[in-house]
């Protein structure tokens, strides 16, 4: 059963929630959509490496908070509701010199206040990057 507010649900009504943010400076795109997931991908470059040549934790967390802060904003009704982060944490397990990385969110709670999401990022390889857990708060939209 699809988590999503909308039925009829593209990668575009998520690509317009990234235009002029952090994910579009970063290089994040969303890439696939299913019924209770949402996958999101990042380059390792320079824009995201810390200075050991590594993929910075800090864009890890960018990327598992934007796949669930997105994910949340596509599973309540923006006319009447908005949603942000209240808190994430991330355990890196590997690290990445280049390529691709792929964030896969899921839900793990959606309830009327709260949505908590588990993100699992892999490398091309399909090897696990780091885990992150990301806790959004809805609010009722003020007039």
């Amino acid at each position: 059963m699809a988590i999503w507010f909308k039925e009829e649900l593209s990668l575009d009504d998520f690509t317009a929630l990234g235009r002029n943010t952090l994910a579009e400076v970063l290089g994040m795109r969303f890439s696939e959509i299913g019924p209770d997931y949402l996958k999101l991908t990042m380059p390792v470059n320079d824009r995201t490496r810390q200075p050991y040549g590594l993929l910075h934790g800090g864009a890890s967390a960018a990327l598992a908070e934007t796949a669930g802060s997105v994910a949340s904003a596509m599973v309540i009704d923006l006319g009447k509701f908005s949603c942000v982060g209240l808190e994430i944490n991330a355990n890196h397990i590997r690290g990445v010199r280049d390529g691709i990385v792929t964030a896969t969110c899921q839900p793990l709670h959606l309830g009327k206040q709260t949505h908590v999401w588990d993100i699992k990022i892999h490398d091309e390889q399909q090897r696990l990057v780091c885990i992150s857990r990301l806790t959004v708060s809805i609010l009722p939209r003020l007039s």
